[in-house]
């Protein structure tokens, strides 16, 4: 599987996980509803600085956003 489809499976996962809506989510991390559903989807290749928004907004660290072991 391609790496950025394998990120946003654990993005997708992770903000399920805490039962938010890709609005929400995206409201916390500071990025558009557009970009998080293209992140989650694998079609968006996000850049350092958008994971480590992505893992704010999760409440996660950077390594445990992009474990995919699991």
């Amino acid at each position: 599987m391609d790496i950025r489809r394998k990120l946003g499976a654990r993005v997708q996962r992770l903000r399920q996980d805490q039962g938010w809506s890709q609005e929400e989510f995206a409201d916390r991390a500071g990025l558009h509803r557009t970009y998080v559903s293209g992140v989650e989807r694998g079609v968006r290749n996000p850049t350092v600085t958008v994971l480590e928004k992505l893992a704010l907004g999760l409440g996660v660290s950077m390594p445990d956003l992009v474990s995919f072991d699991g």
